[in-house]
């Protein structure tokens, strides 16, 4: 959730299913109209001269659409948003980058309307418990979050306000986002985009369900409990209703805050190996895994500034978590464990089992994109497998914001053949990816320096480190 822009407010979310549709289909068809008209008048063109031209049209389409889906906010927005954050194997590139200016939509709801929401949410007797801050301390595309204080004891807390109507108008929403993509000729639609969609669409359905949400925050907070490293804020039932969620303020530092860098890069590095850690026990324990990468979710404490001795990591938000059946996780697990044990015929056997490999491909295209997968683990492997010299420092850790992995792994997999072959990976693989590239992301932003085998190994074979107990963070 993103600071609101100062004096940015609306006095109103268009959430009425007609007057939404009416936008989105006046746009839909201005669009497609200038795109029939663009590929009418392109045909005389040379191929590379087409190409250029469609893909200037391309983003001119996208920026003018996002324009307009940004007008409308609430849930359409945050459909846009997921978009640009999990669509590139779906949408044009044009597309997603355009999309990822919604991700900057932060106008807040006017305070008039917030305070009716909680009115009516809360009840009166409720609402006289609690003093709250009419300036929000965070906006994004299905609601806020304003502080407040209660009376008789003084707790700080927080409200998480669903704008009204949002979660009425998701179904609604989605399936005119696609009907716009549709007319404005920006995707081709086929059986894997439409697998994709649902799979937005179950997640839209998690993100407004605040039930669902205030029930995963205090499981989590219950499983991290004993954990001295992470804060989970306490969720409020009292002041919890199907569209508020309260819990309990807890401060901390962005992660790309100065007060972060300055800390030594002892003290970096131990955030970064329990960022590692929550990770690898969402995937390993617990099959539940928060999947939203945004660094807004996440808050740094520093030792003393809450009584706390150490440094923690707070995490704030538990509305995109999904959980993973064996069916999934299984195949996963067995590819990390090969990729760890250099076993490239049980990395491609993974991969097919998770069907975005398929055993018809030529024997070298397999290999190479069982070798790509294989790279991603290069943080978690043995120092001695070839690291490259920017990526070790001189007591041999890994530096991971200067091994620079992400953009060497895209580079590889874009010079070899596998783009030719590979399609559209299972929907559950773009999430966890997505997760995947996010933890990596956290650790390098606190330029922490650490070899991440020792706690690779501990849940891949059970060991412990220097005597601790496996999973609890004992050692660090």
């Amino acid at each position: 959730m993103s600071k609101p822009r100062k004096g940015k407010t609306v006095s109103r979310i268009r959430t009425g299913s007609f007057e939404r549709r009416l936008t989105m289909t006046r746009a839909g068809l201005f669009a497609g109209t200038r795109m029939a008209s663009h590929m009418a008048t392109s045909w005389l063109s040379s191929a590379d001269q087409r190409e250029q031209r469609h893909k200037a049209m391309l983003s001119k389409q996208a920026q003018f659409l996002v324009d307009e889906l940004g007008q409308l906010k609430g849930s359409v927005v945050k459909i846009g948003q997921m978009m640009a954050l999990y669509g590139e194997h779906f949408l044009p590139e044009e597309v997603t980058e355009a999309l990822h200016i919604l991700e900057d939509q932060t106008s807040a709801l006017e305070w008039k309307a917030v305070q009716k929401v909680i009115r009516e949410e809360l009840g009166a007797d409720r609402l006289a418990e609690l003093e709250v801050d009419p300036e929000p301390i965070g906006a994004a595309s299905l609601g806020q979050v304003h502080r407040a204080r209660r009376r008789f004891d003084g707790l700080e807390l927080v409200l998480k306000i669903q704008y009204p109507g949002v979660d009425r108008a998701v179904d609604s929403d989605l399936d005119a986002v696609a009907q716009l993509l549709r007319v404005a000729r920006l995707v081709s639609f086929g059986p894997e985009f439409n697998d994709w969609l649902e799979e937005v669409r179950e997640m839209m359905h998690r993100e407004v369900n605040y039930a669902l949400e205030a029930d995963t925050t205090e499981r989590f907070r219950e499983r991290l409990a004993d954990d001295p490293r992470f804060v989970v804020p306490r969720v409020l039932m009292q002041y919890t209703t199907p569209h508020i969620i309260a819990q309990t303020y807890e401060h901390g530092h962005p992660v790309s805050s100065e007060a972060v860098a300055a800390l030594p890069l002892e003290r970096r590095s131990e955030l970064g190996k329990a960022a590692l850690e929550l990770f690898f026990r969402e995937l390993f324990d617990w099959g539940e895994i928060q999947t939203d990468p945004n660094f807004g979710n996440y808050r740094i404490r520093l030792a003393g500034e809450g009584g706390n001795e150490r440094d923690q990591v707070v995490l704030l938000d538990f509305g995109a978590v999904q959980q993973y059946s064996d069916d999934f996780l299984d195949p996963v697990i067995q590819m990390i464990r090969a990729s760890y044990e250099q076993d490239l015929p049980a990395v491609i056997d993974g991969g097919v089992r998770l069907h975005f490999m398929k055993r018809e491909w030529p024997d070298e295209v397999l290999d190479k994109f069982g070798q790509v997968c294989m790279s991603v683990l290069e943080p978690l492997a043995p120092a001695s497998q070839g690291w490259p010299e920017c990526a070790v420092n001189d007591q041999g850790q890994y530096r991971w914001k200067q091994s620079d992995l992400p953009s060497r792994v895209a580079r590889e997999a874009a010079r070899s053949a596998i783009s030719r072959y590979f399609r559209v990976p299972p929907k559950e693989f773009v999430f966890l990816n997505r997760k995947l590239i996010g933890v990596y992301t956290f650790i390098a932003v606190l330029c922490a320096e650490f070899n991440g085998e020792p706690l690779l190994r501990e849940f891949l074979y059970g060991e412990t480190r220097d005597g601790g107990e496996p999973g609890l963070g004992g050692s660090l």
